[in-house]
């Protein structure tokens, strides 16, 4: 597998939770609640994009291993 999809899933994994620990305390206009639903659609949202990357990942070598039969 490919480091790549790991690696930009956990850069912004790392952007993401910087920017939950920087901006939320100092944003009282929003609740409590709001906030961490807002953190927890992130992180699902950073799930979703990883098995999408690593379906993609998993659909490209697959594409090369038939070529490479075929040949």
């Amino acid at each position: 597998m490919s480091r790549k999809p790991n690696l930009i899933i956990a850069l912004l994994f790392v952007y993401t939770t910087g920017m939950y620990i920087y901006f939320f305390p100092r944003n009282s206009e929003m609740g409590t609640a709001e906030k961490w639903a807002i953190v927890c659609v992130s992180y699902a949202m950073l799930a979703v994009l990883w098995f999408l990357l690593r379906r993609r990942e998993r659909l490209r070598r697959e594409r090369e291993e038939d070529t490479c039969k075929k040949q």
